[in-house]
């Protein structure tokens, strides 16, 4: 028991234990969906990220510890988001034929999320610096935090609940549209990438490459209007 002890002492101090436990992680998530039939609910990211805070918990692990060895997965979200592009390049034409269709649908379905998030903090008497780490919530992570540090919010909270909102719209999101009986693939991507930017993207894309393309415009154009209008409109409304 001693030198398995020590065994785990020794790996949890590599970074390359951190990156392992990440990737097993998700390739145990991969199972599960698939048991369920990739069923929505079965989402890979949140069962990952389940089975990753409760590793963490159970071995006393700090976090700051753990990213330190999984950085180099955090360090492939540039060419990932990058890659975007390649879907999005291949339905140029679908895209340019709806541009005024994707501009008032990105457009209305981002300043819904913003006020929706703002409202509900509101609503249950939030203190102000909460009620501004939420307006930003269906923005891609690294642009909601910067938004959130911009307008006096928390962006540690903000990339959380980011995050949440992502994982709940790529599990919900095509239950919801199913039952509202939107079938066309161009307004579901577009609805998930607005809605629940990268990892609903990542959804998307896995069932339909138009689905995909779509939401991953939505998602960049949502990021680039939030992070030009909503400190505008904080300053304007909340001062």
């Amino acid at each position: 028991m001693t030198d398995l002890a020590e065994i785990w002492v020794y790996l949890a101090r590599e970074p390359l234990a951190a990156l392992t436990a990440t990737l097993l992680a998700w390739l145990a998530a991969l199972r599960v969906q698939r048991w369920f039939g990739r069923h929505p609910l079965a989402n890979p990211v949140l069962i990952s990220v389940a089975l990753l805070a409760g590793g963490l918990l159970a071995t006393g692990i700090e976090y700051r510890d753990y990213f330190a060895g999984a950085q180099f997965v955090h360090f492939l979200l540039g060419p990932a988001t990058v890659a975007l592009a390649i879907p999005l390049h291949r339905h140029f034409a679908s895209v340019r034929k709806s541009a005024v269709a994707i501009l008032l649908s990105v457009g209305l379905g981002g300043a819904f999320a913003a006020a929706a998030g703002v409202g509900i903090a509101l609503a249950f008497g939030a203190a102000p610096e909460v009620a501004a780490s939420l307006a930003p919530r269906s923005v891609t992570t690294p642009v909601a935090m910067g938004i959130a540090e911009r307008i006096g919010g928390l962006p540690s909270l903000t990339a959380v609940v980011v995050i949440l909102s992502g994982i709940t719209g790529a599990a919900l999101g095509p239950l919801v549209l199913n039952l509202v009986r939107v079938r066309d693939w161009r307004a579901r991507g577009l609805a998930i990438g607005t809605a629940s930017h990268g990892i609903g993207t990542a959804r998307a894309l896995s069932v339909d490459a138009t689905a995909g393309a779509f939401s991953g415009l939505a998602m960049g154009l949502n990021a680039i209007a939030s992070a030009l209008l909503v400190p505008l409109l904080w300053r304007i409304f909340v001062g």
